[in-house]
């Protein structure tokens, strides 16, 4: 779903880890425990909070030809649907043989729109690539789909030439449409520009409780699983409000041994 989904598409990133988006579910979990056991994974970061709640689960690999990838885990992001629609719309491309299940560009597009610098030049090249890569007849939803995220500012504009009633009807959902039907590159920068701002925002303010979490939930106990003969468990506990959480760090969740902590956030 990230940086090495943007390679599959054509839109070049080099990446230093790899992102996977999970059903957190109790059996999906123990698979993944055992997956981990074989690649000597373990815990580095943010892990003893719920999944679902949009928490990542951030692992450092140690064995054999994967020694040092880092693995980041999540289950739910901010601004796309739920597991089970995105992956009925996946898209599953062969590498070396191997099937590999990647988010369909459109959810990859929304799930980059974060605070991070690093992003929004991405969902550029990304667009880019798919609207020079499709032909010369593209479908309208395909056309819609550009009208909506396309980021570099002549290419609205061509389009909105080429599309006017499809760019009229985008255009009542976005500033930077609107701009293109009047041909005005400069409106239509501006446009996209407070776009990412909005965007910006509304990822820190998704994040901020977040991040506060961490000093209010207490762990009370879990289950483990143990896979192979490295001997390393990978911990699926529950909170107080009885969701399952994610995998705590070697030697339990330290705000499980702090009785005095805040009673957890509600549910």
């Amino acid at each position: 779903m990230g940086g090495q989904a943007c390679v599959f598409y054509g839109a070049a990133e080099f990446s230093r880890d790899l992102d996977l988006l999970i059903q957190a579910d109790e059996t999906n979990l123990a698979k993944l425990a055992e997956a981990f056991a074989e690649l000597g994974a373990e815990v580095i970061a943010v892990p003893p909070f719920h999944l679902q709640r949009g928490h990542a689960v951030h692992l450092r690999c140690r064995a054999g030809p994967v020694a040092g990838l880092r693995i980041d885990l999540m289950a739910s992001l901010r601004g796309v649907a739920q597991f089970e629609e995105l992956w009925a719309r996946r898209v599953t491309i062969e590498v070396a043989g191997e099937a590999v299940d990647v988010l369909a560009i459109e959810d990859l597009v929304r799930a980059k729109k974060t605070q991070r610098d690093k992003d929004w030049p991405m969902i550029r090249r990304l667009m880019e690539q798919r609207y020079f890569e499709s032909g010369a007849d593209p479908s309208p939803d395909l056309v819609r789909f550009w009208l909506r995220e396309l980021r570099t500012p002549e290419l609205p504009i061509d389009l909105s030439t080429r599309h006017v009633e499809l760019a009229r009807e985008e255009a009542t959902r976005r500033p930077a449409v609107q701009a293109a039907l009047r041909g005005l590159p400069d409106d239509v920068t501006a446009a996209l520009e407070s776009e990412e701002r909005d965007e910006r925002l509304r990822d820190r303010g998704y994040w901020a409780p977040l991040k506060r979490e961490p000093q209010s939930c207490v762990c009370t106990g879990g289950r483990s699983y143990r896979s192979g003969p490295s001997r390393r468990f990978l911990y699926l506990w529950r909170l107080p409000c009885g969701h399952g959480s994610a995998i705590p760090p070697r030697g339990g969740c330290r705000t499980a041994r702090r009785p005095n902590r805040p009673a957890p956030l509600d549910c």
